[in-house]
């Protein structure tokens, strides 16, 4: 897998936290507040896939460019960045030794908690 940090993505999630757009709710909350295919998809429709990839940490350079495969590690509902989405890619991305995705996350978790 040759995923590698979205640094824009990256920017836009500390711009986010620092307008005070964050969810700052629970660890296992993110399989429910995840947006649906559905959501995503016409998130697509209306703002362009550049918009969708700038809310995920990973981009995969194996996977065609432009197409959901292509992005992982999700952060937030397109409004608001949400602390559960956070932890969990965190972990996710340290189980599959994606180190610098893990500490971009850890230093978003530090900035959230700032507050």
């Amino acid at each position: 897998m040759a995923v590698r940090l979205n640094r824009k993505a990256l920017a836009n999630a500390r711009k986010l936290i620092q307008a005070g757009k964050v969810e700052r709710d629970v660890r296992d909350d993110w399989s429910e507040h995840a947006p649906s295919t559905e959501q995503e998809n016409t998130f697509i429709d209306k703002h362009g896939f550049g918009d969708f990839a700038e809310w995920h940490l990973g981009l995969d350079g194996d996977k065609s460019e432009g197409t959901k495969g292509s992005v992982s590690f999700p952060f937030g509902d397109f409004s608001k960045v949400h602390r559960c989405a956070v932890i969990s890619l965190e972990s996710r991305a340290g189980q599959y030794g994606q180190d610098d995705i893990r500490d971009a996350a850890r230093k978003l978790l530090d900035l959230m908690d700032s507050d």
